[in-house]
């Protein structure tokens, strides 16, 4: 279809000094600076808006303590925190992210957070956890951040690694809309410039099927639109993978 390139080159006229900077390799360097401010702001509303969604798919974390009660989780692109509120008291929590600036905002959110045991602060991609041992974590928590990482399937086979037998992933993650709708059409139209802006974030890929094919004994999956105004990342998925 002619219209969608066409729509698309309209978009990056409009954001030509991001492709400007970026052909001059500065926009990247920019990005990773002012995107944990735009995401620490951005993750509020986004708390505020689907916090029932979170608390539902939280709720039973719990289940996957071991025998002494103890819960130990690892969360991947862990950004500004927005999450911890949803853990439950005494989890013995690893944060990971491949961005050094998020760290100033993550350390306000701990101190936020005295219901948690913090373990360490690991500067890693998803792709690459060798930080982490084989088989040590009961709970492995993604959300918001498989839209931007380089590949989903390395990131699961890590993730699978250091899950312990019958541990679990938990995520929430948009996604593509149905490919017969006008949220794909629209999708597709900004996604070029959307990686820009969204320090890699896609707005098109079909998360789901990754999970399906990753070699999880179980899944629990749902598709949802989020409650968020008219957004290209209203379409999400939600749920939980077990080892």
């Amino acid at each position: 279809m002619v219209l969608i390139p066409l729509l698309q080159r309209c978009i990056q006229l409009l954001t030509l000094p991001v492709y400007l900077l970026s052909y001059l390799s500065l926009w990247d360097p920019l990005c990773k600076k002012i995107f944990p401010y735009v995401m620490a702001k951005c993750s509020t509303i986004y708390n505020r808006k689907l916090f029932q969604q979170k608390q539902d798919l939280f709720s039973s974390l719990g289940e996957f303590a071991d025998p002494s009660r103890e819960l130990r989780l690892l969360e991947i692109g862990t950004g500004s925190g927005a999450n911890f509120q949803f853990y439950p008291p005494g989890c013995r929590v690893t944060c990971t992210d491949p961005n050094p600036n998020f760290e100033r905002f993550l350390h306000k959110s701990i101190s936020d957070s005295p219901h948690l045991q913090f373990e360490r602060f690991i500067l890693a991609s998803g792709e690459d956890l060798r930080p982490v041992a084989d088989n040590s974590m009961d709970v492995v928590v993604c959300t918001l951040v498989l839209c931007s990482v380089h590949s989903i399937e390395q990131v699961l086979r890590e993730v699978l690694r250091v899950l312990r037998l019958g541990g679990a992933l938990y995520f929430l993650e948009h996604v593509a809309a149905d490919r017969s709708s006008w949220g794909y059409f629209w999708q597709q139209i900004y996604n070029p410039t959307w990686r820009y802006l969204g320090d890699g974030c896609c707005l098109t890929r079909e998360t789901w099927k990754d999970l399906e094919k990753a070699g999880f004994s179980e899944l629990k999956l749902r598709h949802i639109h989020a409650p968020l105004c008219w957004n290209p990342t209203r379409p999400h998925i939600i749920g939980y993978a077990v080892k």
